[in-house]
């Protein structure tokens, strides 16, 4: 690749800004220009400016947001028994909080059923844990606080988004094309995921979920968690020791998200 295709202001960002720069060993200017040149040549230029597109750093790409220090600089003391809602404003990173709030705020003004709403409120909240297989993780971490059909559309809707489905108006998403490469065919697994989807009567839980994500992406402020509380209360059943102390199935999840310092 040729340095004059280089997206020069992306690297410059990404690095901190120009006074950072001045301050980065040359060994470390060197390693981070390589990364965005893998990067762009693998991607394109024009995705060099994508979030999810990480340059010149060493944690991998499927690693939970909690633990990008660039994404959520600092852990917040949370309350002795912590609720959905405290993990929404004291934990989880502001980027998964804004798009899933924006999907669940779709969802309501389009008039769509309570269940749906909920269901994008938490589809993606996984992200903070893990993102390689995030739709797994997300179904397993809320599973034993919702509805059946909720678990069962976030574990399917990873699947769902790299299919069209001209009947219900999903299209295959252009900022794939970044995130995965223009080239990209889903895994045997995925195919078969949609393809066992496609055919279940619950097929619309999850494909809501992939419609209700587009508008996560639009421009402007999210609403505040504490709208939704009331549909959360009828929604979400919140164990009384807290999340992450209660024994359930997901309890181990809760509480690395907690406490993601903890060494062992």
């Amino acid at each position: 690749m040729k340095l004059s295709l280089l997206n020069r202001r992306a690297l410059i960002a990404k690095l901190g800004g120009g006074t950072a720069i001045a301050a980065l060993p040359s060994e470390v200017l060197a390693d981070a220009l390589e990364h965005q040149l893998m990067d762009e040549a693998q991607y394109g230029p024009a995705c060099a400016e994508v979030d999810i597109i990480k340059v010149g750093r060493d944690l991998r790409r499927g690693a939970g947001q909690v633990f990008d220090k660039t994404i959520v600089p600092q852990l917040y003391r949370m309350p002795q028994r912590p609720t959905l809602i405290d993990f929404f404003k004291l934990r989880f990173s502001n980027p998964t909080v804004a798009h899933c709030l924006k999907s669940a705020a779709h969802a309501l003004a389009d008039g769509q059923p309570e269940r749906y709403v909920m269901t994008a409120l938490v589809h993606d909240v996984a992200l903070n844990l893990m993102k390689s297989d995030h739709a797994w993780w997300g179904a397993d971490l809320v599973a034993p606080y919702v509805d059946d059909r909720i678990a069962w559309g976030i574990r399917h809707h990873q699947a769902l988004r790299f299919y069209s489905d001209p009947e219900t108006g999903y299209e295959y998403p252009e900022l794939y094309h970044c995130v995965f490469g223009k080239e990209y065919e889903p895994e045997p697994y995925i195919a078969d995921a949609y393809r066992h989807a496609r055919d279940h009567e619950w097929y619309m839980e999850a494909r809501m979920i992939t419609l209700n994500d587009t508008y996560g992406f639009q421009p402007g402020a999210p609403p505040q968690i504490d709208a939704f509380t009331d549909i959360i209360g009828r929604n979400w059943r919140q164990p009384e020791e807290g999340l992450g102390f209660d024994g359930s199935p997901a309890a181990h999840m809760w509480r690395t998200l907690l406490n993601p310092e903890r060494p062992l």
